[in-house]
């Protein structure tokens, strides 16, 4: 009798620690932007859990969390090795579950500044979970000449489109390559023959040639990010330069669900579809999420902490919805401190 008193008066303390850890009345309905420091964020959810990935250290880390504002500690997956192609300055990272493996597509250089010698590199990991051990399959050849892998040219900032059951390549890279930084970025799609090897060549996509995305020292387009809402399918990508307040969101769209990708002439362009204002400045390198419930649409990007020309950056969040064509409508960036109402089902997560 004693035993079973013991075992109750404990499960009665453990229930009554719960209540009084974290009692309904005690969870924020709200936050405030910034959520965290840090650039280039890279979030994706996967089934309940909300997987955001980001370098750092030479490396790259992982985090699960089961709510959009609150991220839990992360893990290094990966680190930069001593010597060869992908040993510094590794950038913007992005995590991809494909067939039952998660992929990593990342940009490394020998060496910078200057940032002259960046390719694509990509990592995949032994089975479907997040913090498993990650094997290195190595260079993308991001060139004109699939055959020759000496020849491969510059390029940073890939994402993956699946559509009509092909796998596509997009990303930000040069011309050709050069021996200064100071050269024009593009964006570029080619088909993937799987997650983590090119097939056929790749196309010129998009350049900056429109008002709103040139005008400054080095015209830009970068960070291409895959948005899909229903039969439609966007890329919103980053122009201007990102180490201004001027940085600013652009979008392609497939003019409709059978136009072949790889065809300059499927999509349309139109911008800018997001930027900052007075309070919120270099509005950039975004990705996109549905909130706990599946109900909401949110984008997450970054922005400049200052006006002043650098990459001293912070990540923000916000709801986004739909136009009445199906196109998205971001409205306008949210400036520090307001209170923003959580994700929805979020608060309902916290106090269970």
């Amino acid at each position: 009798m004693r035993f079973y008193l013991t075992l109750f008066l404990v499960a009665a303390f453990c229930a009554c620690a719960k209540s009084e850890n974290l009692p309904k009345d005690s969870v924020e309905t709200t936050f405030t932007n910034p959520v965290w420091n840090g650039a280039d964020p890279w979030m994706v959810k996967q089934g309940d859990d909300y997987i955001y990935c980001f370098s750092r250290n030479n490396g790259i880390a992982v985090s699960s969390s089961k709510l959009m504002t609150k991220r839990e500690p992360a893990k290094t997956i990966w680190k930069a090795p001593s010597t060869g192609w992908n040993s510094n300055c590794v950038w913007a990272p992005e995590i991809h579950f494909i067939d039952g493996h998660w992929y990593v597509y990342y940009a490394a250089g020998v060496s910078g500044p200057p940032f002259i010698h960046q390719r694509t590199g990509v990592l995949r990991s032994i089975n479907d979970d997040v913090y498993s051990e990650y094997e290195d399959m190595g260079m993308l050849n991001t060139g004109d000449n699939p055959e020759d892998s000496s020849k491969n040219v510059w390029a940073i900032d890939m994402t993956v489109l699946e559509h009509n059951d092909k796998l596509y390549a997009i990303w930000s890279g040069w011309l050709e390559q050069r021996d200064t930084d100071a050269t024009p970025q593009h964006l570029f799609i080619q088909e993937m023959e799987n997650p983590y090897t090119l097939k056929g060549k790749r196309v010129l996509l998009s350049s900056p040639e429109e008002s709103w995305e040139t005008g400054g020292p080095l015209n830009l387009n970068e960070g291409p990010q895959v948005l899909k809402h229903d039969d439609q399918v966007f890329i919103i990508y980053s122009c201007r330069e990102s180490w201004l307040k001027e940085y600013r969101q652009g979008m392609l769209q497939l003019k409709d669900s059978g136009a072949d990708p790889l065809d300059p002439e499927s999509w349309i362009k139109t911008g800018p579809v997001f930027e900052g204002n007075d309070s919120v400045h270099g509005v950039g390198h975004v990705s996109f999420v549905k909130s706990p419930d599946g109900t909401e649409d949110w984008i997450i990007y970054h922005t400049k902490k200052t006006t002043e020309p650098g990459w001293d950056r912070d990540v923000r969040m916000q709801p986004f919805t739909w136009n009445a064509d199906g196109t998205p409508e971001f409205g306008e960036a949210v400036k520090a401190g307001k209170p923003l109402k959580r994700p929805s089902g979020e608060v309902e997560i916290e106090q269970n």
